[in-house]
């Protein structure tokens, strides 16, 4: 099974029993911020399973129908995923805000809830530290959205925990709506990261400019071999990179030089960025400016016997 497979299933299954287990609770308590991380939770979980489905159909090859591959899907999963986070966050202001209005509700055994979000907070770090993991590794885009969901989990079941604590010894039952409001604008804050992670590769903006960088001097190492290069593109579908560029070689050079020159190229690049697919355009120097440029063009050398 694929590691990004394996990491989603995960995710899957600890989000599960969060949501029953702060569903139960919550409910019991009638405390409206354990309701509301159960919310939370629950939309942790329909975002894992958009995960998992996400990286399991980018995983497949190219085919006729998708010859760029089906790396964009995990970009439109993860922009599917901040749209429901914005939701969660919209449920729980109103559920707050009617309760503040309200004066708030007395909350059953607050500490009951402190041991929940507690246990809330241990499993989401250890599964949202070993997601970001992995996101790293095989650079998911998917997961990584699913990673920042569990670890935005992780500081909001801290607030709300916290806040149990506050109500216990203080007996304010305001306290408990308050803190769900804190919750939502951390969702929302979440979310906005997410929206702007995962559609910018759909508007195929350029890589990073270090990443472009690395490309560029890896070129770069090789400029003894050509003229020159120009036209550089580079754009991102989920993990998988695509970089395409013109290089001008000298014209007297063989086909078979040039054809090994360009997989030289290409290898090096993918060494370091991973998941990359280049295509190189060769085109022979044919202008006086590419003269000036060459100095090993037999030409330019007949051109300047011609010349005295």
């Amino acid at each position: 099974m694929d590691v990004r497979t394996r990491a989603a299933r995960v995710s899957i299954f600890s989000n599960i029993i969060l949501v029953l287990g702060k569903l139960g609770i919550g409910y019991w308590m009638h405390s409206v911020s354990v309701m509301s991380e159960a919310i939370h939770s629950g939309l942790d979980l329909v975002a894992a399973a958009i995960a998992y489905f996400s990286v399991r159909e980018a995983s497949k090859p190219a085919d006729a129908e998708h010859r760029y591959g089906h790396g964009k899907i995990e970009n439109i999963a993860g922009t599917i995923e901040a749209l429901l986070i914005f939701l969660a966050a919209i449920w729980i202001i109103y559920e707050a805000i009617k309760r503040l209005i309200s004066g708030g509700h007395a909350v059953n055994e607050p500490l009951t809830g402190v041991a929940v979000m507690g246990g809330a907070v241990v499993v989401n770090y250890l599964v949202s530290r070993y997601l970001f993991q992995v996101a790293k590794d095989t650079e998911s885009i998917a997961l990584e959205a699913d990673a920042w969901h569990l670890r935005t989990d992780v500081y909001t079941s801290a607030g709300v925990m916290l806040g149990l604590v506050a109500l216990y010894f203080t007996g304010f039952y305001w306290l408990d709506p308050l803190v769900a409001l804190v919750v939502a604008a951390m969702i929302i804050r979440a979310a906005c990261h997410l929206t702007r992670e995962a559609m910018l590769p759909l508007m195929d903006v350029s890589l990073p400019a270090e990443e472009e960088e690395v490309i560029k001097e890896i070129i770069a190492r090789h400029a003894h071999e050509y003229v020159e290069f120009h036209k550089l593109r580079t754009r991102k579908a989920g993990r998988d990179r695509q970089v395409d560029l013109h290089l001008v070689v000298p014209r007297y050079k063989h086909i078979d030089y040039v054809h090994d020159l360009c997989e030289h190229i290409g290898d090096e690049i993918r060494a370091a960025l991973p998941y990359t697919d280049v295509l190189i355009h060769a085109e022979p120097c044919s202008s006086v400016v590419d003269c000036r440029v060459c100095t090993t063009c037999p030409e330019k050398e007949n051109r300047s016997s011609k010349a005295n």
